[in-house]
Order: C-alpha cells, then sequence, then structure tokens
C-alpha cells in the first residue's frame, strides 16, 4: 500500500483501488458511482474534512484506480466486495458510508454482512432499491452493453441530473471522459448488467441493517427518483428519509441541503 500526496493504491480481490485521505475525526468513506470518480464529492467534501477523517475512493478503472483484470466482467457484488478488502486493509473497525448509485449498493452490503462495522450509513440515490421485474430485468441487461453504455450513458446522466450547476457539469464531463476508455465502458455495462439480476436486489437484505441510516434523496432524479426513495426507506428499518431539490448527485447539485441533513447526522451517529 503506497502513499501518494493524501492517495493510496489499495489491492483488493477485484483489483486495485485508490483511496484520496483528508482531514481527521472519525472516518467517513465516500463511495460514488458508476461512471465517476471521487471528484463527484468536490463540493462537499472540504466540509466533512473539517470534521472527519475522509476517505474518498476511486472504483476500479475510474479516477486514479487501474482497470481490474477483466473489466467485462466485473460486477455490483464485486465492488461491494473490493469495499469489505479496503475496510479490512485500512483498518476501519467503525466508519460512516455515503454511497451514491452502486457506492451505495456497496455501502448498503457492508451494513447487512459487516454491521459492526458501519456506524452510519447515508444513502443517495442508492442502487438495489428499483422496482425488479421482468420489463426492467431486461432493459437492465440491454443497457449493460458496452455499445449501449457508450451511446447512452451520458443521455441517461443528463435525464438524472436536471438543471445542472458548474459542478454537476464538471462531473458530466468527467463521465463524457470515461467513455473514451474501454475498460471504463466494459466496467461500467457490467456493473449495470449485474444490477438488473434478481440477487441485486437489497429490499429483503436490507430488513439486517441495524446502523442509523439517512436517505439523502435527490427528487428530481427522472431515473431512481422519489418512488425508489419510498421504497429504501420501506426497506431499511429506522431509516430517516429527506427528500433533497436535486438529482441523482446531490452532494454535487444542492451541495447547501445535502451538507445541512448529512452533518447533523454524521455528528449524532458518525463517531
Amino acid at each position: 500500500m503506497a502513499d501518494i500526496e493524501g492517495m493510496r493504491q489499495i489491492d483488493t480481490r477485484h483489483g486495485r483501488v485508490a483511496v484520496h485521505v483528508s482531514g481527521a475525526g472519525a472516518p467517513v468513506v465516500l463511495l460514488h458511482g458508476s461512471p465517476g470518480d471521487h471528484r463527484d464529492y468536490e463540493a462537499v467534501l472540504p466540509r466533512l474534512a473539517a470534521h472527519h477523517r475522509v476517505i474518498a475512493v476511486d472504483w476500479p478503472a475510474y479516477g486514479a484506480s487501474p482497470a481490474p483484470e477483466e473489466p467485462r466482467r466485473t460486477t455490483a457484488p464485486d465492488l461491494a466486495g473490493a469495499l469489505r478488502d479496503l475496510v479490512d486493509v485500512l483498518g476501519l473497525d467503525r466508519a460512516s458510508y455515503i454511497g451514491n448509485a452502486v457506492g451505495g449498493y456497496a455501502a448498503a452490503c457492508l451494513a447487512i454482512e459487516a454491521p459492526t462495522r458501519v456506524s452510519a450509513l447515508v444513502l443517495v440515490n442508492s442502487a438495489g432499491f428499483g422496482r425488479a421485474n421482468a420489463a426492467t430485468r431486461t432493459l437492465g441487461r440491454l443497457h449493460g452493453t458496452p455499445t449501449a453504455t457508450r451511446l447512452l450513458s451520458l443521455p441517461t446522466a443528463r435525464f438524472g441530473n436536471p438543471r445542472p450547476n458548474a459542478y454537476v457539469t464538471d462531473l458530466l464531463g468527467r463521465y463524457a471522459a470515461a467513455l473514451t476508455d474501454p475498460a471504463a465502458v466494459a466496467v461500467q455495462s457490467a456493473v449495470r448488467r449485474s444490477l438488473a439480476r434478481p440477487d441485486t436486489d437489497l429490499r429483503e437484505r436490507a430488513a439486517a441493517i441495524r446502523a442509523p441510516t439517512l436517505l439523502a434523496w435527490g427528487r428530481r432524479d427522472r431515473i431512481a427518483g422519489a418512488r425508489d426513495a419510498w421504497r429504501a426507506a420501506r426497506a431499511v428499518p429506522g431509516a430517516r428519509l429527506v427528500l433533497l431539490d436535486a438529482g441523482r448527485v446531490a452532494f454535487a447539485a444542492n451541495p447547501a441541503a445535502f451538507l445541512a441533513a448529512v452533518l447533523p447526522f454524521l455528528a449524532r451517529h458518525g463517531g
């Protein structure tokens, strides 16, 4: 594990993962969606780092993380497994987790499988709580091909993030750049296919989550919006739901509202 100006490279069962560490205090782990990287959180990271040791992850093939050996075989459960390895290597006995989209899926899996290691859980338009039926699974499989990813990923991201501000515009620019990298495209399409499988539906498994959970959900997300938020709220015991005036990436689209909900929650539960 090498340190480079606050960045660490950690070997996991599903490839090397870069983590970017800043701040001091109780640890908070930031998990982005696919595509994306740790910079998706740049609008809120300084405020979080003022109170916490922030560990911002780049999933394999994104940001500073190299591609896994078999990018076309990478699944959402693989990313959850990589997170478990990362937690072990870093010695995070207790930490808070903020996860967006597939990052939320991975964080929720950790809370289900290793409940003593999650002090607080913040899910932001998380994957795993959508309505699963034959039609959505078929659409997910069709969408989860490299060709469809190249054609549809950016329009889908724009559709899920209406009225972008400067932070979201920069984020979408990074999404577009990722579409020029065959490995990143392969990972994105494979993860998307995996999320269409019945075994990645978290709605029943989420009953095992014991960590205090905040659903900081962008209600303007036209893909995983308020309906999925209510599904998640019903699935996670005791979860608190806050609907924010934002799309899929509320931390970038409406950082003030996001922090107003998240900072007090972490202060209460994230120690």
